[in-house]
């Protein structure tokens, strides 16, 4: 697939554009109002105002929203009415919010700048930002059961859900990426921490969005195969990304993973591979798509829009 072709018109239309507009509204109403604002008073109350202080801070700092945004989109491309979903998808940018809380740590990968913002602990110290990180993780779930669906459907997809989260998911990517610092290039291991550390989540943001939306087997098999396509080329875009485009595009500081010793697409394959892999990862996503009836376009525009920045010379300039 050519970068040309990733800029592909029907996936940038003006209504798969407002669609995603539309989404986003309801996601930031969703994730403002996830956190209550009053924290219990006197003694029993006390320290959970600052505690929620440091939760929100990184929880509405402004981000692409790319999870819950996935999930809607899913929904709606199986039929389901999406503003029925918010609050359940604020869940999903609660967990990514923890995640990122608890990677930014001076034990994890050291960094002081998130989203263009202080990370939480050089604001709040690094023993609140280990409980912030815990309490968005809770708070998550405590979003993700107020009920939306049919119980047992919806049980099923929260234990999808805890499941890409942790040890078989983002956890364990995380641990095996931190084990992986300094080891030789590896490309079956790169492609493995990549798909549990960054893949696990994105995949199930897309299949809690079909499940819950009600989708066919055919239609959620689909949809999986989609999210764990581009699952990859997410994480592949942001490894590109973090080597060419300054700390004002990345919202992080510059070379922290060469800083960390960590191997990543560029480092093991070079720019140029990295990108035609980035595009190879993107077409199997956006072909899975078009085995569905429908429009798909939205979830091609979020595909799309999502790995811009990472090419320099196609999607990223328009």
């Amino acid at each position: 697939m050519s970068a040309s072709r990733a800029d592909h018109a029907a996936a940038r239309s003006p209504g798969a554009a407002a669609s995603m507009r539309r989404l986003l509204v309801l996601i930031e109403d969703a994730v403002v109002s996830a956190l209550p604002t009053v924290a219990p008073s006197g003694a029993a109350g006390f320290g959970v105002d600052r505690l929620a202080e440091s939760m929100r801070y990184s929880l509405c700092t402004p981000g692409k929203r790319i999870r819950p945004l996935l999930l809607l989109a899913a929904a709606e491309t199986v039929g389901a009415q999406a503003a029925r979903l918010s609050r359940f998808a604020a869940g999903l940018e609660m967990i990514h919010a923890y995640s990122l809380i608890h990677d930014d740590l001076p034990a994890m990968d050291d960094d002081d700048l998130r989203r263009g913002f202080p990370t939480n602990h050089v604001i709040y110290g690094e023993g609140l930002a280990i409980l912030a990180g815990d309490g968005l993780l809770s708070e998550a779930f405590v979003l993700m059961l107020e009920p939306v669906t049919d119980a047992a459907i919806q049980a099923r997809v929260v234990h999808e859900i805890a499941r890409a989260s942790g040890r078989e998911g983002m956890v364990g990517g995380q641990a095996a990426d931190l084990m992986g610092e300094g080891r030789a290039p590896d490309p079956s291991l790169l492609r493995a921490i990549h798909a549990r550390k960054t893949g696990a989540l994105l995949r199930v943001s897309v299949q809690a969005g079909a499940m819950l939306g009600g989708s066919t087997p055919a239609q959620l098999a689909a949809l999986c195969d989609f999210g764990e396509r581009f699952g990859l080329a997410f994480q592949i875009a942001d490894d590109i990304k973090d080597e060419v485009a300054p700390p004002q595009v990345t919202g992080k500081s510059a070379g922290g993973d060469q800083v960390a010793g960590k191997v990543t697409y560029p480092s093991l394959f070079g720019i140029d591979r990295s990108r035609e892999l980035l595009l190879a990862e993107l077409e199997a996503a956006l072909q899975a798509l078009r085995s569905l009836e429908g429009d798909t376009t939205l979830l091609e525009a979020i595909a799309l829009e999502a790995v811009a920045p990472a090419l320099a010379n196609g999607v990223a300039e328009d």
